[in-house]
């Protein structure tokens, strides 16, 4: 069992083919609740991961349904996480894989999913097919104001992470979104964004 990445929400470790997503307990609740909470999470994570792959979505396969734990086992994908690697690939195989990004958030929106931490750290590319990971702060919303929080999301983190391009990386994104209503909202979102600051 391998820890690969550990964030504040959870430690994910890599045992052979799988992944598993174990919900780090919270010092601050008390542990009654803390179990509760990361139990309910859990479960609403692995329904959302089912939903989007009995929708073709590409996510990674749930292996085990959660029920009372505080673990998720989930399919291992093996590839580029878009946050390390997109940089490097030729600028054709960027858009292609934006627009691949741009189809998947569509196919989720318009089945009212929000992944809720959209970012190229989130994605990763297996053999030319584009994989969209940790639903860890989704949720179910019919919103565009919801949905254009997920698209300010993407374009926060290419501007971060590909600021080299990241205007037509988001060109590219949006060529396949299409969403008209959640792209105009989008504009509304980012204007509040740069009152606050």
């Amino acid at each position: 069992m391998k820890l690969i990445s550990q964030g504040a929400e959870a430690k994910i470790f890599h045992i052979r083919d799988k992944i598993v997503k174990d919900r780090i307990p919270k010092g601050y609740r008390h542990p009654q609740l803390d179990n509760q909470i990361r139990r309910r999470r859990t479960k609403s994570e692995a329904k959302l991961i089912s939903k989007a792959l009995a929708l073709n979505i590409n996510v990674p396969k749930i292996l085990a349904d959660p029920g009372s734990s505080r673990m998720i086992h989930m399919q291992f994908i093996e590839g580029d996480r878009l946050s390390e690697t997109l940089n490097s690939y030729p600028e054709k195989k960027q858009f292609k894989v934006m627009q691949q990004l741009g189809e998947q958030t569509a196919l989720l929106h318009k089945n009212n999913i929000i992944h809720g931490d959209l970012t190229t750290s989130n994605t990763i590319l297996s053999k030319d097919k584009l994989y969209i990971i940790d639903f860890g702060l989704g949720f179910i919303s019919t919103k565009i104001e919801d949905k254009a929080v997920d698209l300010h999301l993407i374009k926060q983190a290419l501007e971060a992470k590909h600021f080299q391009n990241h205007e037509a990386l988001f060109k590219n994104f949006l060529k396949t979104y299409k969403d008209k209503t959640v792209i105009e909202r989008l504009t509304i979102v980012e204007k509040r964004g740069r009152y606050k600051h």
